[in-house]
């Protein structure tokens, strides 16, 4: 079959390890089900696979992509669930110590077929496209979970996106809108802080500007360059979600004298799990929401999008489709 994969790991020139070409067809072991892909989205999960984050030597060659929409074998339109839990595990799959994600243990999603378990596939409904519902299992379901599971947050709350631009950003921008909450957002490219605008935002500024309110949560993905400008920004009793640090994990100063003085609270998100992802895909359905596609390519035009995202030319989404 068709695959975009990993050959090899390079930190310095991640593409260089990129190969698109035939793969063998995947086995379905017992209790888990074959989809034929139709749409797989990026995420930089992707690009650090191919800097040997996450992957060891002896797993290549490895498909990239967690993110698929297709159909399953009994022809049923599905949304992929990218997190692969221990199958004795039971309650929230993000808490699995041994849990991983499509690419990592087993075979990912750039390709005409992916194996997954039968629990790990989620109905999709007629409303959104394949290319849409392909955006959702891993930036759109991060966003959801910290702004609803792990910010708590409500309607008429004022949340806070760092870094407008990137998948989980814009998803953030675009679901916390839908939500009813009064969305803020930075960005260093003027360009991007006026596309937040057009997809939700009611103000943008510049990465780290005063900005005229305290807001009662901070969405936090870019980590060093906006960690103190994240803390600075809240109310007393405010909270900072982080699921990443693009920037760097290295902090300048944590701030550890304004948080607890002002009784912050900093709380960790990972992905999310499959009953957030139905929930999703019902708010999208119901609400008309749709994800933001920076581009659409054919999976033998991959390079281009890896590319792309590794040079940060991108607003939203970029999706693969076969």
């Amino acid at each position: 079959m068709f695959a975009v994969y990993a050959e090899s790991f390079s930190t310095d020139d991640p593409l260089s390890g990129l190969r698109v070409d035939e793969r063998p067809d995947p086995q379905a072991p017992d209790g888990w089900t074959t989809v034929t892909v139709r749409a797989a989205s990026l995420n930089h999960h992707d690009l650090w696979s191919l800097r040997g984050v996450g992957l060891k030597q002896e797993q290549l060659p490895m498909i990239l992509g967690c993110d698929a929409a297709g159909t399953d074998e009994d022809g049923n339109e599905v949304v992929v669930h990218a997190v692969i839990s221990d199958p004795s595990w039971r309650g929230d799959e993000t808490l699995d110590p041994r849990r991983s994600l499509l690419s990592e243990r087993h075979q990912g999603t750039f390709a005409d077929k992916v194996v997954v378990p039968r629990a790990n596939v989620v109905p999709k409904p007629a409303s959104l496209s394949f290319e849409e519902a392909a955006c959702l299992p891993t930036a759109w379901l991060t966003a959801y979970r910290m702004l609803f599971t792990r910010g708590d947050l409500k309607a008429g709350d004022t949340v806070l996106v760092q870094g407008a631009g990137g998948g989980v950003a814009t998803a953030l921008i675009t679901l916390a809108r839908a939500a009813g909450l009064r969305v803020l957002a930075t960005s260093r490219d003027e360009a991007k802080r006026a596309r937040a605008l057009e997809i939700g935002a009611h103000e943008v500024f510049e990465s780290g500007a005063r900005l005229p309110v305290k807001v009662d949560a901070v969405m936090e993905t870019v980590g060093r360059a906006t960690w103190s400008h994240s803390v600075r920004a809240l109310r007393p009793g405010g909270r900072i979600v982080i699921s990443g640090a693009t920037s760097g994990p290295q902090l300048d100063d944590a701030e550890l004298t304004r948080i607890f003085f002002l009784q912050l609270s900093v709380i960790g998100s990972t992905m999310g799990t499959r009953t957030e992802l139905a929930s999703l895909v019902a708010m999208l359905d119901a609400t008309g929401t749709r994800p933001l596609v920076d581009r659409v390519l054919p999976m033998t035009e991959a390079r281009e999008g890896f590319a792309a995202m590794a040079e940060g030319d991108v607003f939203g989404k970029i999706v693969l489709t076969r």
